[in-house]
């Protein structure tokens, strides 16, 4: 290199799989992350745990695990049994770009899960936990909306089965405005670091995976080409950063990866069984067990499942909203009158991959939860019918900013069985479980890093990333040593980008 800042520009593919991609690649589908890889680097890109956005994009953006971070999902609890909130920020712990921007590196940040953008020198056009986020500058999002012509995409809308093909176009079409957004502010902006992050990835995957997971050839068109269009929208984005300078290298990450749900886990029911929870109107559920016994026989018949999924939109539609109460009176929320709280001992919420001891039980003093947690742990560990790892948080963690995280967090056949908090069924585990109402796909650990460009030695040997590694890893590349206000350990030299 000869003295000029090496760029970054970082594209996030939510939730990316290799598993997914490798075929398309394969098939020609994406020319553009193809030409990476060939030129570039690729491994594996190893998530934290809970794998879930929020404390997957926070850990990257810190390079702090949930445990330093105090952050394991979309929401912590709250004061009140029952109650939770949503997690609006990894402030006031330090992103890497903050660090560059600090020391004079003009940085953009686009689509990130903040619900508000904060100062620094550069620009922040948050995403995922508001349609109207705050910007920074103020006047960004009108800036980005009269290059569009229209609003910059918010969420996708949830999935519907009878408008299944409408919104798989309306992923594809917010995938490349998106797209145009991030390409107007790199070349007007021109910065130094670009991240910019596309939802719809996961999205897609979560509702559509039993579609995506075929040989190509029998992927439905419409899905084919909504991969195209996220290849395509990271060319533009790509040399729209290109122009403002060499040299510059491109990544690509996801923050944790994808694959095929087998099953449900019901932890609480779980608990219930296992009489750790209490109802003290226990016969207030009776209606809905009722319900959801003949609700799961239905799809077993022919044409019950083509039945069970108009039955399942119409559940969404406001209109019948008091049968939907019915229906769903077994979420946890809905849930949490009926619960004895002074009884109870243990319960999931609101952190599907965790156990919270009840601090609402008077009885449950220091001598006694310890002795608590010991006996779940062995419960769980020895359930007969799935594979259940249980993960203390001190053990998994190397921060212990635990005061709101759960007591213990399990993964249940490594992430094929989906822990759910509902009550939505009698027995904990639904091996023939209903698609229609949570989709097809739920995450993995391993997500995807590809990279290219401005010094990457090509066809490096890798080995597995870490996610907490890529920030660190990007400061080095561009001159400036991690402090330890950033945790992670950069792997810089393996790619080649350091002397």
């Amino acid at each position: 290199m000869d003295g000029r800042l090496r760029r970054f520009l970082v594209l996030g593919l939510d939730g990316g799989t290799f598993d997914l991609l490798d075929p398309l690649l394969e098939a020609g589908e994406l020319p553009f992350l193809r030409s990476l890889v060939r030129r570039g680097v690729r491994a594996p890109l190893r998530s934290v745990y809970p794998a879930k956005t929020i404390p997957a994009w926070y850990s990257f953006a810190t390079g702090r695990d949930p445990g330093e971070l105090g952050i394991f999902g979309f929401a912590e609890p709250g004061e009140a049994p029952g109650d939770s909130r949503l997690v609006e920020s990894f402030r006031p712990t330090e992103a890497f770009w903050d660090r560059l921007s600090r020391r004079g590196v003009k940085v953009g940040v686009l689509n990130f899960p903040v619900a508000t953008a904060y100062p620094l020198h550069g620009f922040i056009l948050p995403g995922m936990l508001s349609a109207s986020s705050p910007t920074f500058p103020r006047g960004l999002r009108n800036e980005v909306e009269a290059e569009l012509g229209t609003s910059y995409p918010g969420e996708l809308r949830p999935f519907r089965e009878e408008d299944r093909d409408a919104w798989v176009a309306e992923a594809t079409a917010a995938v490349e405005r998106r797209a145009q957004a991030a390409a107007a502010l790199a070349s007007r902006h021109a910065p130094g670091f670009l991240f910019a992050l596309f939802r719809e990835t996961d999205r897609v995957q979560h509702q559509l995976w039993r579609e995506l997971d075929r040989p190509v050839a029998q992927v439905p068109a419409d899905l084919r080409a909504f991969w195209r269009a996220i290849d395509t929208s990271c060319r533009k984005v790509d040399e729209a950063f290109r122009s403002g300078g060499e040299p510059a290298v491109t990544l690509v990450i996801s923050d944790h990866g994808h694959g095929a749900i087998r099953s449900d886990f019901l932890t609480n029911r779980w608990l219930a069984q296992e009489k750790l929870l209490f109802f003290d109107r226990p016969r207030e559920l009776s209606v809905r067990n009722a319900l959801s016994r003949l609700f799961l026989a239905v799809q077993r018949l022919p044409l019950g499942e083509r039945v069970s999924r108009r039955i399942a939109d119409k559940l969404r539609d406001r209109r019948y909203e008091p049968l939907a109460r019915l229906m769903g009176g077994a979420s946890f929320e809905a849930t949490t009158p009926r619960i004895d709280w002074k009884r109870t001992v243990a319960y999931s919420y609101p952190v599907p991959e965790g156990i919270y001891l009840n601090p609402f039980n008077p009885e449950l003093t220091g001598a006694r939860r310890d002795a608590i947690l010991s006996e779940i742990r062995e419960r769980l560990e020895r359930y007969p019918e799935a594979h259940i790892e249980v993960l203390p948080p001190r053990e998994i963690y190397r921060g212990h900013k635990l005061e709101r995280a759960p007591s213990l967090l399990i993964r249940v056949d490594r992430m094929a069985t989906e822990p759910r908090m509902d009550f939505s069924y009698q027995e904990p585990l639904i091996r023939d479980r209903p698609t229609f109402f949570y989709g097809t796909g739920t995450h993995r650990m391993n997500g995807i890093f590809i990279g290219a460009g401005g010094g990457i030695t090509p066809g490096a040997q890798l080995g597995d990333l870490n996610l907490l590694d890529v920030g660190p890893t990007i400061l080095r590349a561009m001159g400036f040593e991690p402090s330890t206000a950033i945790g992670g350990t950069s792997f810089a030299d393996r790619l080649g980008l350091v002397a």
